[in-house]
C-alpha cells in the first residue's frame, strides 16, 4: 500500500482559555464523556505529526451572530500560523443583521469556506432564515461544512437538505457525518445522487460495522467522499487504521484523503 498525503477535513479548535469548556459542552451536547483531546491546536498538530497526517481543515460554529466575527479572526490568525498545517473555514450565524459584511469579512480574512451547524445553532437547514447565506456562498464559491443528521433532531434532518440543493445547484456543501449523523444509512440512500454533495467520514466509524461503512463509501462514490475525524472527538490514529481496513483500492483512498477536499478548497 502506497503512502498516503493526508488531510483531515473536520477539526474544530478553540483558544485554550475556553478549549476545555467548549469541548465539555459538545461532549454533553451529545451526550458522551470519551473526547481524547481538549480541541487545543497544540494538542491537533502534536497528534497529526503522531498519525502522519498532513494538513486538517479546521473550523469552530457560532452559536450565536455575535461570535461570527471574534470566531473567524481567531480561526484565520491559527491558519497564518500554521500554514503548511491548516486549512481555515469560517462561521456564519443566520440570526446576523448583515450577512452580506459578515462574508466579506470571513473572505478578506482568506477563510475558504463556511461551517454551519443546524441542532447547535437552532435552525433548520431549509429555514428561510438561511437562504441569503446559501445565495452568497454560492455567488462567491464557498463550499459549506454542513452538519447532518441526528436522530433526536428535525434540524439537520437530510429530507431538509434535499431542496436546498435542488435550488442552489452552484453550491457545494459536504455533509459531515456520511451525511447523516446516527441515520448513516437512511442518509446515504437519500442523499447519494446529490451531484454537488460530498460527504466526510468523522463520528460514524465509531458505531458502523465496517461492511456497513464500505458499502455507504460505495454507494456515495470514492470520489464524493472525504477523510474527517471530527477532533477533538477521536483519534485520528484510530480513524486511520478503521479506514485502511476496509480494502478501500490505492485509487480510492487517494481521492479520500486529499484530492477531494483540495478540489473543493482550490476551485
Amino acid at each position: 500500500m502506497k503512502n498516503h498525503y493526508i488531510i483531515d477535513a473536520h477539526c474544530h479548535i478553540y483558544p485554550e482559555k475556553i478549549a476545555q469548556k467548549a469541548t465539555d459542552s459538545t461532549d454533553k451536547f451529545y451526550g458522551v464523556t470519551h473526547a481524547p483531546f481538549h480541541g487545543t491546536t497544540k494538542e491537533l498538530i502534536e497528534q497529526s505529526e503522531a498519525s502522519g497526517v498532513s494538513k486538517m481543515l479546521v473550523q469552530s460554529v457560532a452559536t450565536t451572530e455575535k461570535q461570527v466575527s471574534s470566531i473567524n479572526h481567531f480561526i484565520a490568525d491559527e491558519v497564518k500560523k500554521y500554514p503548511d498545517k491548516f486549512i481555515g473555514f469560517g462561521t456564519l450565524h443566520p440570526n446576523s443583521d448583515d450577512l452580506e459584511r459578515d462574508v466579506k469579512e470571513l473572505i478578506s480574512l482568506g477563510l475558504l469556506g463556511v461551517k454551519l451547524h443546524p441542532d447547535i445553532q437552532n435552525f433548520k437547514i431549509d429555514d428561510y432564515r438561511c437562504l441569503k447565506i446559501y445565495e452568497l456562498c454560492e455567488k462567491h464559491h464557498l463550499p459549506i461544512l454542513m452538519h447532518t443528521g441526528d436522530d433526536r433532531y428535525d434540524n439537520s434532518n437530510p429530507n431538509r437538505l434535499l431542496p436546498v440543493m435542488e435550488i442552489y445547484t452552484d453550491l457545494t456543501v459536504i455533509g459531515a457525518h456520511f451525511g447523516g449523523y446516527s441515520i448513516w444509512e437512511e442518509a446515504s440512500e437519500k442523499l447519494c445522487k446529490l451531484p454537488n454533495l460530498y460527504v466526510d467520514t468523522c463520528s460514524a466509524f465509531f458505531a458502523l460495522e465496517k461492511e456497513t461503512a464500505l458499502k455507504i463509501i460505495r454507494r456515495y462514490g470514492a470520489d464524493k467522499v472525504i477523510f474527517a475525524t471530527d477532533y477533538p472527538m477521536w483519534r485520528q490514529q484510530d480513524e486511520l487504521d478503521y479506514i485502511l481496513s476496509l480494502g478501500l483500492t490505492d485509487e480510492e483512498l487517494e481521492k479520500i484523503f486529499s484530492v477531494n477536499i483540495l478540489k473543493i478548497v482550490e476551485s
